[in-house]
Parts: structure tokens; C-alpha cells; sequence
């Protein structure tokens, strides 16, 4: 048995995450640590989705946690003022930690809990963004100052990914303060449940189809449209794709669809089943136009799935190599058209490319991001 580690951590963060969840609990058999979440108790509509999310795993299990009081009066994590925390300072206090690691500042609990322990506890945070320029050019440097300095007040900062690190370093953040904890889903899970077939069956599918997969919301950041514009222009016959979510675009989406019976679309699916559809695909495919991340890659890549995404996914730098997929140009519709032309010419080369997404993947897990919590404390 693991012998703990004797100093507390204390974790915050908005609401339970699928992909934090596991991570928590692995965490606690090395190191006392308390789970404080910030939205409060109701489980949350889903902004994206356009649906109220209860996941159908556990994500409280094995752990300690509390819900702390939010007493805004539109909760959400889409805006500044969603969650406010009255009695967040105290509790934390109560709980008397050594270490603190926060999940993001853009809420007003997080950042000014953020603010109000510099110096008191060893402070760690986290965040996946990376650089997009969405901003004017006269805001730019604005932004660059009060990241600079809001940056200051944590005293070890957790990357992602090579993306997220630039990101850091343009706001001024040193490289002894950087330290890797790599993105990661649950492998095993994704990885040893699911059934190929089933899905494929209920699509009417012959094994020697093969099948795209988009799994997520249906937005305009996800930009599933412009997926199916490209697969529209080399669709061949034992070609399909599979759009499995929801979100704003799905009746933009169902009209375009309406007349091609390769193109199928399902709404939005929980945990449980994801394994499945992930599995049923030969290839997957991410089209997103802003994406600080994209962990539906991982998940897709632990499925043993090659992947083809946007330049814009956080997570094309590490994670998509020439063995196992591609990545092409955002909103450059003949480059996407062309690399999934390519891909999609043998069956045997994305079974070959699926191998190497998963080998890859593998070493992208809640093991090693224990292991880098832990030389942190």
C-alpha cells in the first residue's frame, strides 16, 4: 500500500468533470486532499450542448469533497460574476492546506481565491489555454499586462501540452515555474469497454464501410459543418459519417444531411455507451475552429482510432504524428478535403494508424499526472 504523503492539498474547482473525477481519486491514495467545488449543488445546463448534463458514471466517488454556497444569481462557468463564494476563503482555511491547486481564474470565487492565498499556501494552477488572437490588436496588450501579472500570484503553473506552454510563456511565466501534467481521459476505460459492431450494425454498415466519426457539441467553435462540406465532395459509396451530440447547428445540420443516406446523425450520448461509437469509427475527426484542447482526441486515440483535426486543437501538437493521422490548415476546406481523401483510401492503413494512437495515447494518463502533482508538493 502507498504511504501518503503528510501535507494536505486543497483542489478547486467549478463542478464534477468526467475527466478530473478518476484523477482525483487516484490522487488520494497518495496524498490527503479535500475537493472544494465552486457552482454549487444543481448540476448544470449545458450552454453548448443545449441540454442539462447527468453523467452516468460516478464522479464523487472515492474522494473528499464539498460543495461550497454559490450565491450568484445566474450560476454558470460562462461568465465572470457565475460563481461567487461566499464562504470559499474559510472552508479552505478550516481544511487548513499546504498546497492549493485552482482550475482556472475567470470566475469572481476563483480569481480571488487565487489573489487572497498568495503567500499563505503554496499555490498551483491550472489552465489549458493557448494563443488564438481572437482579440482586437488594441486589446492585446492589455490582456498581455493583466495576465502577466495575474500569473504572479501562483507559484507553480500546470501546462497540458506544448500549445498551453507557449501560451504561459507569452504572458511572462518562467520556465521553473512551468511543470507538465499532460491532458488526459481515462484510457483504460475508453480503451477496454466498447463493441465495434453494435453501432455499426444499428447504422446498417458492412464491415468494409468506413465510417467518420464527430462526437461533441454542435457548435460553431466545433465547426461540424465544415466537415460535412468536405466529406459531401469525396463521399464514395462505402463512405459514411457519423455525427454523434447537439448543440445550436444540429438543425442546420440534419437539413444538410437530409439527402445523403451515408451521413447519420445521433444526438447526444453519455459515458457509458461513448466506447462504442468511438470504437464503431475507422477514423476520427475534429474540424474545431478554436479548441484550447480537445480531449475527445484522446478519448478517440485510446479507442485505437487515427485522428484527423484542425491546426486550432490545442492538441495537434503532441498528440497527432504522421503515424497515426493528420492535421490540416483551419477553415481551409481543400486541405481537409484532401487529407481525408488520403485517409480514407485503405482500411488497412487506419487500422495500422489506430495502433499508433493508441500506443501514443497510452502514455498520456492519470498516472503520470500524479506523478507530476507529486514532485510539485
Amino acid at each position: 500500500m502507498t504511504k501518503k504523503l503528510q501535507t494536505k492539498l486543497a483542489i478547486l474547482i467549478s463542478h464534477p468533470i468526467q475527466y478530473y473525477a478518476p484523477f482525483f481519486q487516484l490522487l488520494t491514495k497518495s496524498i490527503t486532499l479535500k475537493v472544494f467545488y465552486t457552482c454549487g449543488t444543481t448540476s448544470l445546463y449545458d450552454r453548448n450542448f443545449l441540454c442539462q448534463i447527468n453523467w452516468d458514471i460516478s464522479l464523487l466517488e472515492g474522494y473528499d469533497y464539498t460543495f461550497l454556497t454559490n450565491t450568484a444569481k445566474h450560476p454558470g462557468t460562462h461568465h465572470f460574476w457565475g460563481i461567487i463564494n461566499p464562504d470559499a476563503r474559510q472552508k479552505i482555511e478550516e481544511f487548513n492546506p499546504r498546497h492549493l491547486l485552482i482550475y482556472g481564474w475567470s470566475s469572481h470565487s476563483h480569481f480571488n481565491i487565487l489573489r487572497h492565498f498568495k503567500g499563505k499556501v503554496k499555490t498551483i494552477f491550472r489552465g489549458d489555454s493557448i494563443l488564438q488572437n481572437k482579440l482586437p490588436l488594441w486589446k492585446r496588450p492589455f490582456k498581455k499586462i493583466f495576465l502577466t501579472w495575474l500569473y504572479t500570484h501562483a507559484d507553480t503553473i500546470l501546462y497540458a501540452g506544448t500549445n498551453n506552454k507557449a501560451y504561459f510563456k507569452h504572458y511572462g511565466v518562467k520556465d521553473e515555474k512551468l511543470h507538465f501534467l499532460p491532458h488526459s481521459i481515462d484510457n483504460d476505460r475508453f480503451g477496454s469497454t466498447g463493441s465495434r459492431t453494435s453501432i455499426r450494425k444499428c447504422l446498417g454498415l458492412k464491415e468494409t464501410d468506413l465510417l467518420v466519426l464527430f462526437a461533441g457539441k454542435f457548435n460553431k467553435g466545433k465547426n461540424p459543418v465544415f466537415l460535412l462540406k468536405a466529406f459531401k465532395k469525396i463521399c464514395k459509396k462505402n463512405d459514411h459519417l457519423l455525427y454523434v451530440g447537439s448543440g445550436s447547428l444540429e438543425a442546420l445540420l440534419k437539413k444538410e444531411a437530409k439527402t445523403h443516406t451515408n451521413i447519420h446523425i445521433l444526438p447526444f450520448q453519455n459515458q457509458k455507451i461513448m466506447p462504442c461509437f468511438y470504437k464503431s469509427c475507422d477514423l476520427f475527426c475534429l474540424p474545431s475552429r478554436h479548441e484550447t484542447w480537445g480531449l475527445s482526441i484522446n478519448e478517440a486515440m485510446a479507442c485505437g482510432k487515427a485522428v484527423l483535426v484542425s491546426d486550432q486543437c490545442g492538441a495537434a501538437a503532441d498528440l497527432v504524428k504522421v503515424t497515426n493521422g493528420m492535421v490540416f490548415k483551419n477553415n481551409n476546406l481543400n486541405d481537409l478535403t484532401t487529407k481525408l481523401q488520403k485517409l480514407l483510401q485503405s482500411k488497412e492503413e487506419l487500422d495500422r494508424a489506430g495502433i499508433a494512437s493508441a500506443e501514443l495515447i497510452s502514455k498520456w494518463n492519470f498516472h503520470e499526472q500524479v506523478k507530476s502533482i507529486l514532485k510539485c508538493l
